[in-house]
Parts: C-alpha cells; structure tokens; sequence
C-alpha cells in the first residue's frame, strides 16, 4: 500500500466519529454549520471557501432573496445553509439527505442558525425515480461518497454498510413541497434517474439546476436538459456566455431559456 495512502485511511477512521462547527464565508454571514472529517477530510483543516468553491459560488450567484431551495444530497449541508443564507428570512430551504447520521448534524446546525437566514427543514429521504424503499451503501471512506446501492464511485471505497432508506422522487416532492426556484442535486451516479420523466419539475417548475453529472451520465443528462429548453453553463467556472457548454460536465449548471437574462451577464457587443 502507497504510504500516503496508508497514512489517510488512518487520519480518515481515527476523525470518522468527529464532530465540530466551522462557519460559512462572510459573503454568506459567517453562518454556523457542524461538520465532520468522515464527510471528507477537508473539513479538518481547509478554509471554508476552499472546501467546495464552485458550489459556493453557484449558491452565490444563483440563489435570490425569498428563493425556495431543494438540496439533493445536502451531505453536512455546506450548499443547504449557504443557500439559506442567500435567500434570507423569506426564503425556504429543504435539504434531503438519506444518511441518518448526517441527518442529525444538519439538524443541529438547523438549530444555530442565524435569524436572516431562511428555515432549512431536513428531509430524511433519497430522491430517486419513485416512492419506494431502497438499499443505501454508506462509504467507508467519506460520506460524501454515499449512494444508492445501485450507483456510487470508487471513491467510497467497499462500503461500511448497506441501509434501507425511503426515496422520495420529485413528482411526489412537487406535489407536497413548495415549488423550488432552484434544485442542487449531487446523488453520485443517480442523477438520471431523478431527473427522468419529471413532467411537473421540468414543464411546469422549470428551476435553475445546479447538478453534479458523472462521465457515465453525460450524455443522457445532455438531452434530458436539451429537451426541456435548457442551457448548460460549466459551474467549475464563474457564470458567464463564456462558458456556456453543449454538453453536461460534472458541475452542470442548467438554466431555462426564458430565464437566462435574468442569470447571466450579457457578453460584450
């Protein structure tokens, strides 16, 4: 075994049970969230800003005051409460996370947030095609690696243990739910699957979706987003027409046609 390997796996089970607060950025008023190393290292030691950048700068640039935000997958919640924080008092945020554990850290840090940020409720749930039962794997590397037992990358090593969970699909959160303005979705592989034959989300909804798209995916996500009037913007990068892509890349941001202008600064004449 690669030495440096050895020596993360052993940073990684000694931290897994850690918990501790960090805060947001300022630009999203230093809000308070609980964290954990077994959600990824990076929590131990990088700036906050540094810990997904790009992400932030989506829930930034992308989230409006009084917005309502589904996050898919809120993992410890670092887009949920950024979200939160953008949208303000009148906005509304529901976070959807499967993973028990993960359940309970996000809402304590529901608990300790600040009075300008809008409620964040957990859901305890996937989203997956339909409402079901479903087997669930928890990665025994990070828990950011969680996925239906059905998906998931190398990266979540052979898996800690396998779950039953409840899935929710967005036909049925569209019906009990407050319409979302905006959709963050990262379910390591199953994205397909959620966003397939969500007449209602897509004809009616039609949300910014902010998705983390895995090469496997590309293609299908392409045209699902095609067919729906979307146009896909690379979010590794700052919004722009420049980097407006044809094709879905792994932090796909997909914008509908008629609401571009209001997203996306004007290239020069």
């Amino acid at each position: 075994m690669n030495p440096s390997f050895a020596a993360r796996r052993l940073v990684e089970r000694a931290t897994w049970n850690w918990v501790f607060t960090r805060r947001l950025p300022s630009n999203f008023g230093d809000a308070p969230i609980f964290v954990t190393p077994s959600a990824g290292l990076k929590y131990l030691a990088k700036p906050m800003a540094d810990i997904d950048p790009s992400l932030l700068r989506c829930a930034h640039q992308l989230v409006r005051r009084g917005d309502v935000v589904w996050d898919i997958g809120a993992n410890v919640g670092l887009f949920t409460f950024a979200a939160a924080a953008c949208s303000g008092a009148k906005g509304e945020v529901f976070g959807f996370e499967p993973d028990s554990w993960l359940v309970q850290l996000l809402r304590r840090s529901c608990t300790i947030q600040p009075e300008t940020s809008a409620p964040v409720t957990i859901i305890p749930a996937a989203v997956a095609s339909d409402v079901s039962l479903r087997s669930f794997t928890i990665a025994s590397r990070s828990r950011a690696s969680n996925a239906m037992s059905e998906y998931g990358h190398s990266q979540m090593g052979e898996g800690l243990e396998k779950q039953t969970i409840v899935a929710l699909s967005l036909k049925w959160c569209a019906e009990h739910l407050p319409p979302p303005n905006v959709i963050k979705c990262d379910v390591e592989g199953a994205e397909v699957e959620v966003f397939s034959g969500q007449s209602k989300i897509w004809s009616e909804i039609r949300p910014i979706v902010i998705c983390e798209v895995g090469g496997e995916s590309a293609s299908q996500m392409t045209a699902i987003f095609a067919r729906e009037r979307y146009r896909l913007f690379d979010g590794q990068k700052p919004l722009s027409a420049e980097t407006e892509t044809r094709r879905a890349c792994w932090n796909t941001v997909g914008i509908p046609e008629e609401r571009l202008q209001q997203y996306i600064p004007a290239g020069p004449n």
